[in-house]
Parts: structure tokens; sequence; C-alpha cells
């Protein structure tokens, strides 16, 4: 009963949301949470640990932005070329990854994404230096429904959220997403029980790399540019700090690392570099203090008050 009332409100406050907030830094953040959503499946339920996340969710947003403005596809057909586009660099990346584990697999992740970062500044379709401007906001379904107004917009961020996180929540909770939870907690018992962990944890890879796609994609056409932060080392830091602030492992930690840190980078603009201090000093605080995250430690918290006894 407690989570269906929690459910109800989230759903009335994600609807209401708008009318209260900045609908660019709403919109934003869901992207932001979708891709700290995508980084988690792959490392919080798959145990592996990637430095370049930035180049799925940075190359997907050119692909978006090219397709849209120079080719001139609809908004739906751009999505999907993005989506697609950055399933495919993570089936090359997750396969050469896979053969290593740990410290090397991280540091291959981050070798392909500084080679991604170098072909973004020569290649003419992203634009170099100055990125893809003016990425137009095209209606949706041939023209039916305009996506120039922000409220508009918002509700159709959000419906992309929820499509990204259902189906992530769909795949954890699925056998397959058992089996991957069972490699990444112990690989030589499910090597021993007859699982290729190998397949499993490239698959993960690859459908980590399409959803951060698809909020990388998002965003370009929320802000009508992509540019070369989208794929720097800076946006790949960025996510594991949401992971970590949210909780790892947890459905919605990443959610909520997600909006606090577009929330700070938005509201404390103000105070300049500062803002990358403070980030810092709450990612000491949280590896050392709450080392479960928000919503990890939120949670243990609550099961601890309802344990009888």
């Amino acid at each position: 009963m407690n989570r269906v009332l929690v459910a109800i409100v989230i759903a009335v406050a994600a609807l209401v949301a708008p009318w209260f907030f900045y609908p660019v830094f709403l919109m934003k953040a869901l992207c932001f949470a979708l891709f700290a959503c995508a980084f988690n499946l792959l490392l919080g339920y798959a145990g592996l640990m990637s430095f370049g996340h930035a180049m799925f969710f940075g190359m997907a947003a050119y692909f978006f932005g090219h397709t849209v403005k120079v080719w001139g596809w609809p908004i739906e057909f751009g999505l999907i070329a993005a989506v697609l586009g950055a399933a495919l660099l993570g089936l090359v990346t997750g396969a050469l990854a896979i053969r290593r584990q740990g410290i090397y697999f991280a540091m291959i992740t981050l070798a392909f994404a500084q080679m991604i970062y170098f072909l973004c500044v020569q290649m003419p379709f992203t634009g170099g230096e100055d990125g893809l401007q003016g990425i137009p906001r095209k209606p949706l379904f041939f023209g039916l429904l305009p996506t120039e107004n922000d409220y508009t917009l918002y509700y159709v961020v959000l419906v992309i959220f929820l499509f990204g996180f259902g189906a992530i929540y769909r795949f954890i909770h699925s056998p397959f997403g058992q089996v991957l939870k069972a490699i990444r907690d112990n690989e030589q018992r499910a090597l021993s029980l007859g699982y290729e962990a190998d397949r499993y944890k490239l698959l993960a890879f690859v459908l980590s790399a399409a959803v951060a796609g698809l909020a990388g994609a998002t965003k370009a056409m929320v802000v009508h540019f992509a540019t070369l932060t989208d794929v720097a080392a800076s946006t790949s830091g960025e996510v594991v700090l949401m992971a970590l602030i949210g909780g790892l492992g947890t459905i919605t930690g990443p959610v909520v690392g997600g909006f606090v840190l577009v929330a700070m980078q938005d509201y404390l603009a103000f105070v300049g570099q500062l803002v990358l201090v403070i980030q810092g000093a709450i990612f000491v605080v949280i590896v050392l203090g709450a080392r479960r995250g928000l919503v990890g430690e939120l949670s243990a918290w609550w099961k601890a008050r309802r344990r009888p006894g």
C-alpha cells in the first residue's frame, strides 16, 4: 500500500512539475537521470566499471543532430538512428573490453572514449569544436504533435524517460538480469553452472550503451545542439558521480543522483568553478559515510525501522 501511494505521489509530481520548475531544467535532469540509469545497469548490476560511457551519450547526440538537421529526418527516425548507432558502438567496444576484467576493462573503455573524442574534434559531421548548432525541434507523429513549446516537449521527454527506465527495470527483473547479478557476485560459480558470462556481459554492455544513446539524443533534442562536452571525459566522470550519489545497484538511485547533480550545476552556477569543489566534497562524503548512496542508505534505514524487535 505504501509503495502504491508513493508511486501515485511521484506520478502526480512528474505531471505538474513543469508548472513549478523551469521545463528545460527538468528535461535535462530527466536525460541525465536516464543516462545514470544506463550506467548503473552496467556497474550496479553487471559489475563492469566504464570510464568512457560519455562516448555513447555524446555520439548519439551527434547522430541525432546530423540525421535531423542535415538529412532532414523526422525526430522519431533520428532517435532510432541514434540508439542503433550507440548500440553498434557499444557492441564494438564491449566485444573488445570484456576480454579483460577490473581496471583493465575500465581502461579499455577510457581508451575508446578518448579515440571517439579525438574523432569528434576532427570529423566534419560533428562540427568540430563548434559542435552541431541549431538542431530543429520538428513535430512528432508526422506533424500531429508540435514540440516547439517547452511544456509540450517536457511530456514527450517524460515518456521517453519512462520508456528507457521501464526497459531497464524489466531487464533487471528478468531471468537474464538475475543471471547477470549472479555473474557480478561470483563469476566463477556462474561459469561452473554453464552460463556464458562473456555473452551476458556483452549484452548488458550493448543495452547500457543503447539507453545511454537514447538519453544523449533526447538531450540534443531539448537543447538544440550537440558539442564536444557530451563526449568528454568529464561527462563520463559525472555519470559515475550520479550513480554513486543515488546508490549503485538500486532502481531509483541514479534518478535521484541525476537530479541532484543537474540541480547543483544549474542552481550553483553563480559560484563558477567552485561547483566542482562542492561536487568533489559530496563525492568524498558519499564514499566515506554513505557508501550505499542516498537511496541505498534510506532503504536500509527503512528496512531496519520496520524490522520487528
